[in-house]
This record gives structure tokens, C-alpha cells and sequence, in this order.
């Protein structure tokens, strides 16, 4: 296993990346504050009515499909589509997968493409707008800053990633900026279909809530500490058996509920390929979905490491 931190180093002049004003800044904060506390608010009060009811199978079920729909739509659209054009799609399936992630609630697609080319640029160097390496002060104090920071603290920041420098290419697709730009119809949607569903099927107030709870709030929950535990934890603690120049590792745990993106070491040393779990036993669903999309005709071009390429960056004892 591997540990490293580094102290923060002076932030270099990025480009593509300016300073919000200060209103926008507060308004950033004040969204960042809702989306994350009222889905933990959510989680809390979705355990408590678990007792004596536990969990229903509708419930169980809007929850999982949810959970992979708008998950899915992360990893296979926003991460391995759009910012690593590790594989092309049908126009239709690369809309439905952007509208997919919209819908995890993490930000409009260009937005969420840009920080992540931005993050590649300069990982775990000055730059990056997520690293758990950067924050200030040595020991265990400084490794929770850090692991706060890359988790989630990087929400509150007064910085904003230049789409037109970091995503030119999505800025240029009119069916893209229109989704992007209708990220709250999304967001509301991703919130409020899942109670209609509880409600259609039972046709009572208390399936409604239930569902919300579960398909809307703690989906939502779940699905997003995933997503950060992948720019914090898979940063600083797991194997690295490929050699990078930043600390990202490769963490069992997550494989499965990040669908394959914790497979991290492997995706920094091929960030290109539509397959990050290629290690013998590393299960990769977003790379399974893909490769189902290929079979069907919808996904071409699929992207993946040669034999060559990975013994050139394998980490030699």
C-alpha cells in the first residue's frame, strides 16, 4: 500500500481558470451546501424507517436502477465518452448518457468535463483542482485537509475551469450546450421521478416518501461520496502497479459501487482507454456496459491498452 502527502505548493497561474466574483461565489457555496446535506439529511431519515418496516422491494429496486442509470451515465458518458473520448457513440446513446449524468446531480456535463481534463493536466501538482497532496500542514492534520479538500472542500473554492480552454469541443456541439444548459430540468427530474414511480406503483403518500428517500436522496448520496471518494481515497491510499506522475492507486473496495472507476492507478497510467480494470480479476462494469454498447452497434472506436503499452508503464520491484 502506498502513502504519500505533500505540502501545498503556491498555486502557478492556470490557464483556462478564473477567480468567481463574489456574489457568484456565495451563490456556488450556498448550492454546494443543499446538494450535500440535504441528501445526508435523506440518508439519515431513510435508516430510520427502516426500523420495523425494512427496506421494500420497490424501494430496493428504484434505488438500484437509479444508482446504475445515473451512475452509469458518469462513468461511461461524463468520465470514459466525454473527457477521455475513450470510445464514440450514436449521437441519440451520447445524448441519453449525458442527460444520464446529469442527472447524478455533480454538475452540467461541459462544466464536469472541464475540471476533469484540468484535474488530468495537473494531477496532484499545483493546478489541480482536487488533489488530496496540496493542502497545507504536515502530519495526520494534513492528510485530513487533504482528503477533505480532494473529497469535497474543492466545492467551496472561489475557482471556476474555463469550458472554452478545457472542453472546446463539447462548447462546439449545439446538442451538448443544450444539455448542459437545461442541468436544472435534470436535476429535478433525477429528485422527483423516483417518488411519481412509488406513488404510481402503490398509490400511496408513504410509497412516495419512501421512494424519494431511497431513489432520490440516498441514491443521490451514495453516488456522490462514490464519485469523491475516487478524487480523495484513490489518491492517497491503494496499490500502484503502473508508474505515474501523480498518486493515484488502484482501491478494491470501490471497485464495485464506482463501477470499475477505482481501478485509478490503471486509469492515470492509460487514461485513454474505455477499460481501467485490465488487471486479472479487476472488475470494471462501466467497461462491461461498454463493450455490451459495442456489441449492439452503439458504441464503436472502443479504446484499450496494448500488451506493449502496459509493460512500458508496469512498476518494477
Amino acid at each position: 500500500m502506498n502513502v504519500a502527502v505533500k505540502e501545498r505548493a503556491p498555486a502557478p497561474t492556470v490557464p483556462g481558470v478564473k477567480l468567481l466574483e463574489a456574489k457568484q461565489a456565495r451563490l456556488q457555496r450556498r448550492l454546494v451546501l443543499v446538494v450535500t446535506i440535504v441528501p445526508f439529511v435523506g440518508f439519515l431519515a431513510a435508516v430510520w424507517t427502516l426500523w420495523g418496516t425494512g427496506l421494500s422491494m420497490l424501494d430496493a429496486s428504484v434505488f438500484l436502477a437509479a444508482y446504475c442509470f445515473t451512475g452509469l451515465g458518469v462513468t461511461v458518458g461524463y468520465h470514459r465518452l466525454f473527457t477521455h473520448k475513450s470510445f464514440e457513440a450514436t449521437p441519440w446513446f451520447r445524448n441519453l448518457l449525458a442527460i444520464a449524468g446529469s442527472m447524478a446531480v455533480q454538475g452540467p456535463v461541459i462544466r464536469w468535463v472541464a475540471d476533469h481534463r484540468r484535474h488530468h493536466a495537473f494531477a496532484d501538482q499545483p493546478g489541480d483542482p482536487h488533489s488530496p497532496h496540496l493542502d497545507e500542514g504536515p502530519g495526520v492534520k494534513g492528510v485530513a485537509k487533504g482528503l477533505w479538500h480532494a473529497h469535497i472542500g474543492w466545492f467551496f473554492d472561489d475557482e471556476q475551469t474555463s469550458a472554452r480552454r478545457w472542453a472546446p469541443d463539447l462548447v462546439k456541439d449545439p446538442a451538448l450546450r443544450r444539455i448542459d444548459s437545461l442541468f436544472p430540468l435534470w436535476a429535478v427530474l433525477s429528485f422527483g421521478l423516483p417518488p411519481l414511480i412509488g406513488f404510481a406503483v402503490t398509490g400511496t403518500l408513504r410509497g412516495a416518501v419512501t421512494a424519494f428517500l431511497w431513489g432520490s436522496l440516498v441514491r443521490i448520496f451514495f453516488l456522490h461520496h462514490v464519485t469523491w471518494s475516487v478524487n480523495s481515497i484513490c489518491h492517497f491510499y491503494g496499490q500502484r502497479p503502473y508508474n505515474t506522475t501523480d498518486f493515484s492507486t488502484n482501491n478494491w473496495l470501490l471497485s464495485i459501487v464506482s463501477f470499475g472507476e477505482s481501478w485509478h492507478n490503471n486509469h492515470h497510467a492509460f487514461p485513454t482507454s474505455a477499460v481501467h480494470g485490465i488487471g486479472k480479476g479487476q472488475i470494471d462494469l462501466s467497461a462491461g456496459a461498454i463493450r455490451l454498447l459495442q456489441k449492439a452497434g452503439i458504441a464503436r472506436d472502443v479504446k484499450v491498452a496494448t500488451d506493449k503499452q502496459l509493460d512500458r508503464k508496469q512498476a518494477r520491484s
